[in-house]
C-alpha cells in the first residue's frame, strides 16, 4: 500500500511548512489528487489517521479535492477536462493529445495555529 508512504511524505511536508512559520499544530490539510495519480482516497484517509498521531497534524482535517484529467489537443489548441479514461479531444476528435493536469498529488494549503 504506497499510501503509507505517500502519508509519511505529506506529513513531513505540512511539519515542514508549520516549523517554518512558527506554527504549533494544523488544523487542516488540502490536498489535490489526480485520478491518474495511483492514489486510492479510502486508503489515504484511514493511512492518514494512522500515521497522524504524535505529529502537528493530530487532530487536523485530511480534504482531497479530485482532479480530473486535463488534456491539450496540440491540432485544435483546446483545453479540455475529460471524464474517465478518454483522452480523445472533444473539440476535434484528435487522438494526439497530451494530458496537463490530473496525474499528480499536491498539497495545496494548510490551515495552521
Amino acid at each position: 500500500m504506497h499510501e503509507y508512504s505517500i502519508v509519511q511524505a505529506l506529513l513531513n511536508q505540512c511539519e515542514e511548512h508549520a516549523q517554518r512559520n512558527g506554527a504549533d499544530r494544523i488544523l487542516k490539510v488540502v490536498t489535490k489528487i489526480g485520478v491518474l495519480s495511483g492514489v486510492e482516497p479510502d486508503l489515504l484517509q484511514r493511512a492518514f489517521e494512522t500515521f497522524r498521531e504524535g505529529t502537528l497534524c493530530e487532530e487536523a482535517e485530511l480534504v482531497m479535492n479530485m482532479q480530473s484529467i486535463v488534456i491539450r489537443c496540440p491540432d485544435c489548441g483546446v483545453e479540455s477536462s475529460v471524464e474517465g479514461m478518454a483522452l480523445a479531444c472533444p473539440k476535434c476528435g484528435s487522438l494526439d493529445t497530451s494530458v496537463i493536469d490530473g496525474e499528480d498529488m499536491y498539497l495545496m494549503s494548510l490551515e495552521m495555529e
